[in-house]
């Protein structure tokens, strides 16, 4: 996209369940879909691999929203605990409420909803598209879908699975819990490549596989946000 400058970003801010969020919006020119962000445990919306897969993502017509689902007290108190990090309920719900942001918001209102996640935020991205069906696709990177539970025999949104090749604990956690969706579900494996993806090479072909993703499950026309 010739003359939009694909680092740009805007702080957005916004109440969920109860607290504060503070997240960060890139919006291209014409874009078709946004897609929503939750990382995982440690992690926050300055994630240096996530917003390298959001960049690429911006460069693939879509835009990006990556917020932090836990305020700074919360994850302070994380830190000490590590209990909020397996919230998977609270960060569902706040995605879920993050995602009706999106269709209020005017610059994103009229834009289909994906969501990527990462390590515990790929259980809480399937929690929240068992909730929200107008999501029209989610890719877990390095996830823990497991941790939705019940939730995945919900799911209707199209889901890509990736793991790195040397993950072998987290493999088995992804075909477990791809055996229990119903939905459409690939799971890719990404050789030589462990939990982070910090290889050469490996989290590029994360960010092609899940532009790939979304955009073979590009809907046709936004879907409608519940009434």
């Amino acid at each position: 996209m010739p003359g939009v400058d694909l680092d740009v970003e805007r702080e957005v801010q916004l109440s969920a369940d109860g607290a504060r969020l503070v997240g960060s919006l890139g919006l291209p020119e014409r874009a078709w879909a946004v897609v929503l962000f939750a990382h995982g445990s440690g992690s926050s919306r300055h994630s240096p691999r996530n917003r390298a897969v959001a960049r690429h993502l911006r460069r693939s017509g879509m835009a990006t929203l990556l917020i932090d689902l836990l305020t700074r007290h919360e994850e302070a108190e994380d830190a000490a605990t590590g209990h909020l990090r397996f919230d998977i309920g609270l960060l569902a719900r706040r995605l879920v409420a993050v995602t009706d942001w999106l269709h209020e918001e005017p610059s994103t209102a009229a834009l289909g909803v994906g969501y990527f996640g990462a390590s515990t935020g790929g259980g809480a991205a399937l929690v929240a598209a068992a909730d929200r069906a107008e999501a029209f696709a989610v890719v877990s990177r390095g996830g823990r879908p497991d941790l939705a539970g019940a939730a995945l025999s919900r799911v209707k949104a199209p889901t890509l699975l990736i793991v790195g090749g040397l993950d072998v604990p987290v493999i088995a956690m992804n075909r477990e819990a791809a055996a229990r969706m119903r939905a459409e579900v690939r799971l890719e494996i990404v050789p030589g490549a462990t939990h982070l993806f910090e290889e050469p090479g490996a989290l590029e072909r994360v960010a092609d596989l899940a532009a790939g993703w979304f955009e073979g499950h590009r809907p046709e026309t936004p879907l409608a946000p519940p009434a």
